[in-house]
């Protein structure tokens, strides 16, 4: 198995910690943002609202802890 380190960064676009692997961003193809932010990059290219983000985020993080 490869061991991953778990360091702690920054993202910049929400400025929350996240220590899982980061996401590219869409904007640039270039920036390293956190996964949620990733999602909703993905989320708005598809036309879906905020609100809807939210629900969807919330979900996932749902079942992630399960």
């Amino acid at each position: 198995m490869k061991n991953e380190s778990h360091e702690t960064n920054i993202c910049p676009y929400c400025g929350k910690a996240y220590t899982v692997r980061p996401a590219l961003s869409r904007k640039d193809g270039k920036t390293l943002i956190c996964p949620d932010c990733g999602i909703r990059e993905a989320l708005t290219g598809l036309g879906i609202d905020w609100e809807e983000q939210e629900k969807i985020l919330e979900a996932i993080h749902r079942n992630m802890s399960d």
